[in-house]
């Protein structure tokens, strides 16, 4: 399993996917802007040029040569993908709280970088994972339906999330107002996140076995 995810992350991994957190993340320096972008962009750009990768390198062809079991081809791709999505998750929130320091008074229409935002970020990215990883296993080949769904999954609820903070003063006041000085709330918050974000990778797993195993290959 070692070997293989190494594999995955040299061969894989274009060198240059593990410079876009830091590209992508320097955009939480734009005052008041739509944050939420910073990470749909990994769904944008990293994943559907990653996964072409695959498709044009034979690279299940060549995976399945090497003595692995298809759960363990499964395990590696999908660690590849949530070590990635860390990686964007954390540069971005060092870019987030620098934004706070430059900008210590500004109003912000759409979520500033708070923990509670980034609670919301781990649950965007639970439900690009759920979808994307599942459709894609159907063949384990094809990831531009899986792309497509599964982003626009996560624009749908980012959208709905940013509309809610701005109609509902309940979200409003939660993650705009008085509850932002709240840390235990922020931190409850993040925290259900990053659980979502655990359980639905995980069930993406346990389907993506499944159906990679009735996958020909």
């Amino acid at each position: 399993m070692y070997n293989l995810l190494i594999k995955e992350l040299r061969l894989g991994v274009n060198p240059f996917f593990y410079a876009m957190p830091f590209l992508t993340g320097a955009l939480m320096l734009i005052p008041a802007w739509l944050y939420f972008i910073v990470l749909l962009y990994f769904c944008f750009i990293t994943i559907p040029n990653m996964f072409a990768g695959y498709k044009t390198q034979n690279d299940l062809i060549f995976t399945n040569m090497l003595p692995v079991t298809k759960k363990e081809i499964v395990k590696a791709k999908i660690t590849v993908i949530v070590l990635l999505e860390l990686m964007h998750i954390v540069v971005a929130m060092i870019y987030g709280l620098i934004s706070v320091r430059l900008y210590p008074n500004l109003t912000y229409y759409f979520f500033g970088p708070s923990l509670g935002f980034w609670g919301l970020c781990f649950v965007m990215l639970a439900i690009f994972n759920l979808i994307f990883i599942a459709m894609y296993y159907k063949t384990a080949y094809k990831y531009g339906a899986a792309t497509i769904v599964s982003i626009t999954a996560a624009i749908v609820f980012a959208g709905g999330a940013e509309w809610l903070g701005i109609q509902n003063s309940f979200v409003f006041d939660l993650l705009k107002g008085e509850g932002l000085d709240h840390l235990v709330t922020q931190l409850s918050i993040l925290s259900m996140g990053i659980v979502i974000f655990a359980i639905f990778t995980i069930i993406a797993y346990h389907i993506a076995i499944k159906r990679f195993e009735k996958v020909e290959t």
